[in-house]
């Protein structure tokens, strides 16, 4: 099969939910990604066969995210775009679909991403008001459509959307404690790995070395966005102090070892090896294989 290779990716910065992208939809966020990866790597959109994004929570207007973010971000109208969704590894399949189509002669160039939005969730009516909105819309007078409407009042409500699976109702917190205790990993573990975790990426961030985070624009905002806002530097001292956020009494993920509900967006350019040289374009990384949830890529020294 043929090698596929990692020529670039970007990234909006990550926000916290409610913060500064709460006024962009998610096709609006995904567009920043796909326009800033078009803009680094000087790619005409005329080369792309393919752009599959990944995401969780979708809205029934941009169903297909990937198109409505492609044509708003200047691919080809041409271009087949797709999008996949499962749960927190969304992303992740988008890469994997991209390479897989490469590694099968389908596609040279594929473009994969991953969107999603938590300040713009899509929040539906109850389905009693749903079925009697319905309803009423095949009336055919104004008398009948009223009166149909007002019956259904009786089952107003919101539904709002759950974070949690819709077959076990359980969350992915639910799901990492499980997994924990399972495989006998300590509370202290956690802590020390989240803190570590941390104080990483503030020390990248202070010292310039997240080359991949893109400068937002956001609407509503004086100041473009640069920086992550959910990095937390602590200690696990400072950690231990916080209770269980999901298995109570005696769970061991927390609001600080665990991840934060999360506004973002990404890109990645993917190609054949022969393309990518082809084209100019040094390789930043090979796809070595990958498994269920783990992408490999062998970054070439």
């Amino acid at each position: 099969k043929r090698s596929v290779v990692l020529v670039d990716g970007v990234r909006t910065p990550f926000l916290t939910s409610g913060s500064d992208y709460q006024n962009l939809l998610s096709h609006d966020l995904q567009r920043y990604a796909l326009q800033g990866l078009l803009q680094r790597t000087a790619l005409p959109v005329s080369e792309v066969d393919h752009v599959v994004v990944g995401t969780v929570i979708q809205d029934v207007n941009t169903s297909n995210i990937a198109r409505e973010a492609a044509l708003s971000a200047g691919f080809s109208k041409h271009t087949p775009c797709h999008t996949v969704t499962m749960a927190c590894i969304s992303s992740n399949m988008a890469v994997t679909t991209g390479a897989c189509q490469i590694a099968a002669g389908q596609s040279d160039v594929v473009v994969a991403g991953g969107v999603d939005t938590m300040s713009d969730v899509p929040i539906r009516l109850s389905r009693g008001m749903r079925k009697s909105l319905l309803a009423a819309n095949k009336k055919k007078t104004t008398s009948g459509k009223l009166s149909t409407i007002l019956s259904g009042l009786r089952y107003f409500g919101l539904e709002l959307p759950a974070i949690s699976e819709f077959s076990t109702n359980e969350t992915m917190g639910h799901s990492g404690d499980r997994l924990a205790a399972t495989f006998g990993i300590s509370r202290r573990d956690q802590d020390e790995y989240a803190s570590r975790s941390h104080n990483l990426a503030h020390q990248a961030a202070e010292k310039g070395k997240l080359q991949d985070v893109l400068t937002v624009f956001a609407p509503g905002r004086s100041k473009p966005v640069t920086l992550d806002n959910g990095i937390r530097p602590s200690t696990p001292e400072q950690m231990s102090k916080l209770k269980p956020a999901f298995v109570k009494p005696h769970g061991t993920i927390t609001a600080a070892n665990a991840s934060f509900l999360t506004d973002g967006a990404s890109a990645a350019l993917l190609m054949s090896e022969e393309k990518a040289l082809s084209l100019g374009y040094t390789p930043k990384a090979y796809l070595k294989y990958y498994q269920r949830l783990t992408v490999i890529f062998i970054i070439k020294l």
